[in-house]
């Protein structure tokens, strides 16, 4: 059957409207039984095991993935291969987060006695409210819908999106409340441009050779501009007794010359004195964000004792991957 565009963006809105609407519902779910699960989670001394079928299963796996990259030891197990002896991986102490709508999936009616017998919490995500999984769960949490999205009113489409929602909340809610910080995300995501952005340090990105980025506060104001060119980082470091005491930039060059300044002046006459610097340890989303707020370019990476360690710029910074 033919539809016109007008009919599909209809037919598209509507859908999602609806998913949209059932959405909504969930922020009056967040109840004693999400206390309780939130509870349950953060204080188990094993992992989060998290079960389901079909729609379910790829829901929970997208959730344990969830738990996992946000400080809550978790993975997936189908309850089939629970079954046929992959139950023998989950621990007494972990939680079990069960995930079925009916409640009444076959494989969680053999695996509760099981859980039950080992001393495991369960955790229910279930629309039926007196079925088999809820009545055998610490802690359940409520997806029910009044309508799925699917016009046949089949497939699970709207429960499937409460249950991925209710599956966030709570692992974010765990999260925040262990006090999981940029430094611990960044360990579980060292790779791409995520990883890049919350790992890489400046002294990651510099090169380390100091030809051409630094002369003494006694060269003259052509020898800085030479250096300044050989450099090609925008910005040069003024040294005194290998203790960096100013920066000569191309800004600096053009107001020197601009104020009747010689070749052959001293370059520390032409010298930013008050200069923004960074150490080999600071993050590069940091120098990023100081080189916004000062609108500068580029910037000496400095020892503790004030020695250089070399200049770093934006383009060096974005050129690993970090913006």
């Amino acid at each position: 059957m033919n539809h016109n565009n007008n009919e599909l963006r209809r037919l598209g809105y509507t859908f999602i409207k609806s998913e949209l609407k059932e959405a909504s519902n969930m922020l009056m779910r967040i109840d004693h039984g999400f206390v309780k699960a939130c509870n349950l989670v953060s204080r188990a001394a094993g992992k989060v095991i998290v079960m389901g079928v079909g729609k379910s299963g790829h829901i929970g796996r997208k959730i344990a993935a969830t738990f996992a990259s946000t400080g809550t030891q978790a993975f997936f197990i189908h309850p089939a291969e629970a079954l046929h002896g992959d139950f023998g991986m989950v621990g007494k102490d972990d939680v079990v987060l069960l995930i079925s709508y009916s409640g009444e999936a076959s494989e969680f009616r053999v695996l509760l006695p099981l859980l039950a017998t080992q001393g495991n919490k369960v955790i229910s995500i279930t629309g039926g409210h007196d079925s088999t999984l809820a009545k055998g769960s610490d802690a359940i949490l409520n997806v029910s819908v009044n309508k799925e999205a699917c016009p046949l009113g089949l497939a699970p489409t709207s429960s499937a999106l409460c249950t991925l929602m209710i599956g966030d909340a709570l692992a974010l809610t765990v999260m925040s409340c262990k006090g999981f910080s940029h430094d611990d995300f960044a360990r579980s995501h060292p790779a791409g441009s995520l990883g890049a952005a919350l790992l890489t340090t400046v002294g990651g990105v510099i090169d380390r050779d100091l030809k051409g980025i630094s002369c003494t506060k006694e060269s003259s104001l052509l020898e800085a501009v030479n250096n300044l060119c050989l450099s090609g980082k925008g910005l040069i470091a003024i040294t005194d007794n290998e203790s960096v005491v100013g920066v000569f930039t191309d800004g600096d060059f053009r107001r020197a010359i601009a104020s009747g300044a010689s070749l052959t002046d001293n370059v520390c006459k032409y010298m930013t004195k008050d200069f923004y610097h960074v150490y080999s340890a600071t993050m590069c989303t940091q120098a990023l964000d100081a080189m916004s707020r000062y609108s500068i370019t580029a910037v000496p990476v400095l020892h503790t004792n004030k020695r250089l360690v070399g200049v770093v710029n934006i383009a060096q910074i974005h050129a690993a991957g970090i913006r």
